[in-house]
């Protein structure tokens, strides 16, 4: 049996008005997902940073500057990863290179040039592997020289809008570091002054805050192991060289490099310890290695003795949601998504144990 059922028309236009509006909400998320994503970044930096400028500014114990104190931190970490970038960047780049070099000289000792390579073709069936392979070599580079133009075009492009996007970031980052507090100090006084929801704000209040703390300690932390692991990796790389007879100068660009994959959890380490023994390869095979095997075990040193005491029980996440954490985030924005997922997981946690008691309050 059917049921007629009447709506009127107030009802139905403000039933559609608010789908009307739910849609136009989805379309300026959507739209603007990538500024939303550089604001959120921004903010997470900011936040990450103010550690360093609580340390700065109690250096000066008669006279608080925070303003200055948040210049001068700032100044600190854009100069550090600066540094780091420029020191990694050639270095990489000049093993690169000297690698490429020494190819005819191992391609003809270890390979025995094109004699060896057309005895190992004919072992596998094919009677002029120099010929095959030249074909090959002679197609790729067709292509290359043909698709050179929208190549360079498309390069100096992302080149271009990565420049911008980093610069946008630095800037919003140092604004929120410097306007930040006030802004949220203004925000929670003006929702305060309803002594109704007073109650329920400071709760709010406080689950904010212990976000923020908890991005703030698993950042600072992890920069502590992060320099420590550089550190080592520059002293093991440093004496390597003078046991294995090459150059000393690649001690400190191979410290950088750690350090910097250091910070990305779990998977950084790997990545590092692959990219410097790589690197190492190219100057001496022996020593590439005994850093490799060096490395390996002074990372479950630091994994299961020096990172617990150091990060201590900061946020007390199971290692499956880490991981489950990492893996989104990594997928979602890359390297910038591994390094921010397990503060975000600890966040959501924070969440989930404040919210309850939030939801308490009448």
């Amino acid at each position: 049996m059917s049921k007629k059922i009447e709506v009127d028309t107030k009802t139905f236009i403000r039933f559609w008005l608010v789908i009307l509006g739910l849609g136009l909400i989805a379309l300026f998320l959507w739209k603007a997902q990538t500024g939303l994503l550089l604001v959120g970044i921004s903010i997470f930096l900011a936040i990450a940073i103010r550690p360093l400028v609580k340390i700065v500014n109690n250096l000066n114990r008669k006279k608080k500057r925070p303003v200055l104190s948040a210049v001068v931190a700032y100044c600190i970490v854009v100069g550090v990863l600066g540094i780091a970038l420029a020191v990694i960047g050639p270095v990489v780049v000049n093993e690169t290179v000297k690698f490429v070099g020494q190819i005819p000289d191992t391609f003809e000792h270890t390979l025995g040039g094109w004699d060896g390579i057309n005895d190992f073709g004919r072992n596998i069936g094919i009677a002029n592997l120099q010929e095959e392979v030249l074909v090959v070599l002679q197609k790729f580079s067709n292509d290359f020289v043909s698709n050179f133009g929208s190549t360079v075009v498309t390069s100096v492009g992302t080149v271009a809008n990565i420049v911008t996007t980093t610069i946008l970031v630095l800037v919003l980052t140092l604004l929120f570091l410097l306007e930040g507090p006030g802004l949220l100090e203004s925000f929670w006084g003006a929702l305060e002054k309803d002594s109704s929801k007073k109650s329920r704000v400071v709760a709010t209040r406080k689950m904010i805050t212990r976000m923020t703390d908890v991005i703030s300690t698993f950042v600072s932390k992890q920069v502590a192991v992060a320099i420590l692991d550089g550190v080592i990796t520059a002293l093991a790389v440093f004496v390597l060289s003078l046991i294995f007879d090459f150059s000393a100068g690649l001690a400190f660009p191979m410290g950088l490099i750690a350090m910097v994959f250091c910070l990305i959890p779990m998977f950084g380490q790997v990545i590092g310890c692959v990219l410097i023994t790589l690197i190492l390869f190219f100057s001496s095979q022996i020593a590439s290695v005994a850093f490799l095997v060096f490395y390996i075990v002074y990372a479950q040193i630091e994994n299961n003795v020096i990172a617990p005491k150091i990060q201590g029980a900061a946020l007390n996440l199971p290692i499956v949601i880490i991981l489950s954490a990492i893996t989104v985030g990594t997928y979602m924005l890359g390297l910038v998504g591994a390094i921010i997922a397990i503060p975000i997981a600890g966040c959501v946690k924070v969440w989930l144990e404040e919210y309850p008691k939030l939801k308490a309050i009448t």
